[in-house]
Parts: structure tokens; C-alpha cells; sequence
């Protein structure tokens, strides 16, 4: 086996191949950190000049004119295959103290433990805790679920070999429903330009301050935008009502029950239906009474969410949203996921990724609404193996110490 560099053209071709392929480890997020001061790097082993393990590595100098390197996502091999993977990281071992680094960290797009829709374990299902056990032999830490950079659990549904109707069908009843009913309000999905994104922007802002999570700035969006749009990786969409349209559609819906009602004869037989409709109509006219006080405020037409995709073969990554709560009853959410899924179907993606969930399933963890939402899909919980570092030199442990003292 041969440990060497190689070009950013044979890290994309050969990243292509790899079940672990994910936009994190893409020399776009590569060229998105060299405007914050990383370099980048592209390494490989190669076997008869075949690449069979590679990663991009990004490295930026924090303390005693020391770096820090990362591979976010990487590494790019099979784990399983401990001659490589031991090979690999004695090499990179190497290359990092030979360039002035004083630690490497990854954090492998790699399973743990294969888990259901409930995060319960899968008998008989994929445990790598014998690669964890690796890890740690090779001197690898673990870094701790609190202080890694990327997410550890994410929530996925698979998509390959599915329909629309399949898919719609194994959701739970109440997403379906809900889904159904988005369908009646008229709302529209309109997916924004880079120019636009000021729009997105606004609706996470409004998110943060509510929810009490930090958010990148804008320029990081118009980044990703300039990055990954030009390969058609990349989609930012936001929700809109038009109340006008809206009022119209409920005032028909009602009008249609008026008339459903008025058919029945008044057989004691009807009186079930007629409460059932009498329900129906109220619930309309306090669904019409609102829209016009909405529409009063806030004009014809409202902005509800925003939702920012990542389309890199082979899944579709849902990695971040907002909404503005005084529309959330619209679940206008619901919509942009059932869009994106049946984009993902119609474009052959493989899956279609959630994302990040704690992986904490109580019921009364304070983001357990994040988590519930998703499992209306009906999909499952992926662990994955988590974050590692490896140290390289002895700055690495002097600032573990300073670490823990500002801590």
C-alpha cells in the first residue's frame, strides 16, 4: 500500500464511489473553510495505483504555531478492514506531525449500531462496536457528545426502489393527514435565488431568538449558495400563503358542505352526518374568521418557513429550517418534507436524511418535539460512531489542560 497526496480531481472521483459520501466531505466545504484561514489537503493510500481510501483534510494554526487538522467526515474507507484503516491512520499520523500539527480529528459518516424508528437497537443489525474498540487501540479519544462539531444521530428514510403512494402510505396517519390538509390551504413552495436569501435568512434569525440556538450568518448561506447551486446540490426554499386565494378555497370547502348537508334528508338516519358537517363548517369559519384577521395585519401574502436542502448523490439532507410561530398552525413544514421526498424519488436518491436528532428519546427532553416530528415519516434512527481525536504532539495536551481550566 502507498500513502500520497492526490488532486482534488481524483479525491472527487473517487469520493463518488464511497458508501460514506456526504456534502461535509467535499473539497465545496473544503473551499467554504479556506475563506476562514484552513488549508486544505487531499490524501490517499493506493494499492497497485488504485485509490482505496482517501479524505480531505482540512488543517488552520491555532496555538504555538501548531495546526489543527480535521477531516469533516472522513474518513473515506472500510472500517472493517483494520490493516487499512491502521495503515491509514499511522500515515496521517505521520503527515500532521511532519506539518507542524499538533492533533487530527474525524468523525466518520460510519453506523454504529443499526437502530429502529424508535431508537431501540435491531436484533441481529449492524454493531461496529468492535471498530470503537479499534479506535481506541489505534490511540484514538473519543470526544465527548457535548463537544462535537457535527451531529451524532440522525433520523433517515429510505427511499430507493419506493413510490409516492408507498412512501405516503407507511407515514403515520396524522403526518398523512396533515399533509393531505397543507394541500387544501394553497400554500406555495417557491425556491430562492441567492439575491432572495436575505428572505431565508430573516425567518432563521426569527427562529434563533425564539428557540435560543445560534445560526450561521448570512454570508455562510450565500457561500453554500455560490458552492454547491452550480452543481445542482444545493436548494433553499421557503413557504407562502396567499390569503386571498386561501379565503377562497376555505369559503368553497364550506360552500360544499352547506350543499352535502342540505342533500340529506331528515331521516334520523342523517342526524350523525349533519353534526359531523355542522363541525366541519364551524371549524371553516373560525379558519376564515382567522385568515381574514391575518390577512388584516399582515397583508395578502405571508412568508410561514424556510428550509435549506443538501442534494449530494445519494441522499437528500434537510439541514436546516425555520418558521415564524405565529404561522406554524399552517405546518406549512409538513409540506416542504413531502415536496423534497417526492424530488428525492423522481431524481433517484437513495434516501432522504432528517438529519440531526440528541438521540435522546424521553419524552420530556425538551427537544423531543424535533424528534417527533420526523418519526411521522416512518423512517429510523442511524448512531453513528462519533467523534475522535488523535494527539501528535505533547501542545495537544497542554491545551486539553488549559481547555479544562476555562471550562
Amino acid at each position: 500500500m502507498e500513502f500520497c497526496t492526490i488532486s482534488e480531481k481524483e479525491f472527487r472521483e473517487f469520493s463518488k464511489t464511497s458508501n460514506q459520501r456526504t456534502f461535509l466531505q467535499t473539497p465545496e466545504i473544503g473551499k467554504l473553510r479556506q475563506k476562514s484561514g484552513w488549508q486544505v489537503h487531499y490524501i490517499a493510500v493506493k494499492k497497485e495505483q488504485k485509490i482505496i481510501a482517501a479524505t480531505m483534510m482540512v488543517s488552520i494554526t491555532r496555538h504555538f504555531g501548531k495546526k489543527e487538522f480535521y477531516a469533516p467526515r472522513g474518513f473515506l474507507l472500510d472500517y472493517t478492514n483494520k490493516e487499512l484503516f491502521t495503515f491509514f491512520t499511522n500515515e496521517i499520523k505521520k503527515y500532521v506531525k511532519n506539518n507542524k500539527g499538533y492533533q487530527f480529528r474525524i468523525d466518520p459518516y460510519f453506523i454504529h449500531i443499526e437502530r429502529d424508528g424508535e431508537g431501540k437497537k435491531v436484533n441481529g443489525g449492524i454493531n461496529h462496536s468492535k471498530i470503537k474498540s479499534d479506535f481506541k487501540e489505534l490511540g484514538y479519544k473519543q470526544v465527548k457528545k457535548e463537544d462535537m462539531e457535527q451531529v451524532g444521530w440522525m433520523y433517515v428514510l429510505d427511499l430507493e426502489g419506493k413510490s409516492e403512494d408507498e412512501i405516503l402510505k407507511n407515514m403515520k396517519q396524522n403526518t398523512r393527514n396533515i399533509i393531505r390538509k397543507t394541500l387544501k390551504h394553497g400554500i406555495e413552495i417557491k425556491e430562492l435565488e441567492k439575491k432572495d436569501l436575505k428572505e431565508f435568512y430573516k425567518i432563521m434569525v426569527e427562529t434563533s431568538k425564539r428557540k435560543g440556538f445560534a445560526i450561521r450568518s448570512l454570508e455562510y448561506f450565500e457561500d453554500m449558495y455560490d458552492l454547491y447551486h452550480p452543481r445542482g446540490e444545493i436548494k433553499y426554499l421557503i413557504t407562502k400563503l396567499d390569503l386571498k386565494k386561501h379565503l377562497k378555497l376555505l369559503k368553497d370547502e364550506r360552500n360544499k358542505c352547506i350543499l352535502e348537508k342540505e342533500s340529506l334528508n331528515d331521516s334520523r338516519f342523517n342526524d350523525g352526518k349533519r353534526k359531523a358537517i355542522d363541525e366541519q363548517i364551524e371549524g371553516l369559519n373560525k379558519s376564515i374568521q382567522h385568515a381574514n384577521e391575518i390577512r388584516k395585519k399582515d397583508g395578502d401574502i405571508i412568508t410561514l418557513s424556510g428550509s435549506m436542502f443538501m442534494l449530494t448523490d445519494p441522499e437528500v439532507i434537510y439541514l436546516s429550517s425555520g418558521n415564524y410561530e405565529e404561522y406554524m398552525f399552517y405546518n406549512s413544514q409538513y409540506l416542504i418534507q413531502w415536496e423534497m421526498i417526492k424530488y428525492g424519488i423522481k431524481n433517484h436518491f437513495k434516501r432522504y436524511n432528517f438529519y440531526g436528532i440528541t438521540g435522546n428519546f424521553d419524552k420530556n427532553d425538551k427537544d423531543y418535539g424535533i424528534y417527533k416530528f420526523k418519526t411521522g415519516f416512518n423512517g429510523y434512527v442511524e448512531e453513528l460512531i462519533g467523534e475522535y481525536v488523535m494527539p501528535t504532539s505533547f501542545i495537544y495536551y497542554i491545551l486539553s489542560f488549559i481547555h479544562k481550566i476555562k471550562k
